[in-house]
């Protein structure tokens, strides 16, 4: 599988990302520039990649101005014919802005930057410590959309504490149902507010975000 990173002005974790996929999954990596719309090289087994870090200083709402960038229509038509999408932190924000994903992210409960780790999981997983950085990660959705994502499956990870609980103290922004990742109904594009690249290699001590990629099928 190859990846490509979608590189935005204010883009902060690109190369943490490319650092992660190359050095410690082992994987070929390619940097994309916003204004350019070529994809031609990747296929729908392939995985393109938003990364965190504050596009376009976060005006008007955080992804709003990315959103309409040269390569996000092309990954939007990338995604549509089947391929795979991946938005972390900021990316998330720019893919729920963009439609490919529902609901929106909304500024943090406590109004304040949130700089930890945290603890998250899948319905069938073990909880997972994977580190967050936001101000804007509180994810909201109407009750209808929230009870489809739940119906179909496409709440990919909770917030939790150390011991797998989702309890409200877990949540560190607010997050409605303390939604902290889901996908769309073809399961092909993923969005999370956490940064597994972040936790990848043991120089950092803690490999936890390679199960991460290995539930979304990019390991």
């Amino acid at each position: 599988m190859k990846f490509g990173i979608v590189v935005f002005p204010g883009s902060n974790c690109d190369r943490d990302m490319q650092d992660s996929l190359q050095n410690d999954l082992n994987k070929e990596v390619v940097m994309l520039w916003h204004k350019d719309k070529d994809l031609s090289m990747f296929t729908t087994s392939d995985c393109i990649i938003l990364p965190g870090g504050f596009s376009f200083g976060d005006y008007l709402r955080c992804g709003a101005i990315a959103r309409f960038s040269p390569m996000m229509q092309s990954v939007i038509d990338f995604a549509n014919k089947g391929g795979k999408v991946l938005g972390v932190c900021n990316g998330f924000q720019v893919l729920c802005e963009s439609g490919l994903l529902p609901g929106a992210l909304l500024s943090n409960g406590h109004q304040q930057f949130v700089c930890k780790n945290v603890f998250i999981k899948n319905n069938d997983g073990k909880a997972l410590k994977i580190p967050v950085a936001h101000g804007d990660g509180r994810y909201f959705a109407e009750e209808q959309i929230l009870d489809e994502l739940e119906s179909n499956q496409q709440v990919v990870f909770r917030y939790c504490d150390a011991f797998g609980s989702v309890t409200e103290i877990a949540n560190p922004n607010g997050a409605i149902r303390n939604i902290a990742g889901i996908c769309n109904k073809e399961r092909n594009v993923f969005g999370m507010m956490p940064h597994p690249e972040r936790a990848t290699t043991p120089a950092l001590g803690n490999l936890d975000g390679k199960e991460v990629f290995r539930i979304f099928g990019m390991n």
